[in-house]
């Protein structure tokens, strides 16, 4: 299967890789590629990166106040 580098300065990054690591530029894009799956595969999901916010909000007193409802839709001409 073949792939087309039509970007100069992604051909050139690339170029630059295999020859500080010694490879052909196929094995050069194939260690970035695996590299950057790699890192996405140990990147928190979501629900991981916002979970000290939720305990950070959760954790909040509640102020025992009822949101208003006329006030809300007031705010957007209901």
């Amino acid at each position: 299967m073949a792939l087309h580098i039509r970007d100069a300065e992604t051909d050139r990054l690339v170029r630059l890789l295999a020859e500080r690591k010694g490879v052909p530029l196929t094995e050069a894009v194939k260690v970035a590629v695996l590299n950057e799956l790699e890192r996405e595969e140990r990147r928190p999901g979501l629900w991981q990166r916002l979970k000290p916010l939720h305990e950070r909000v959760a954790a909040r007193p509640s102020t025992g106040l009822e949101a208003d409802k006329a006030f809300f839709d007031g705010l957007n001409d209901e």
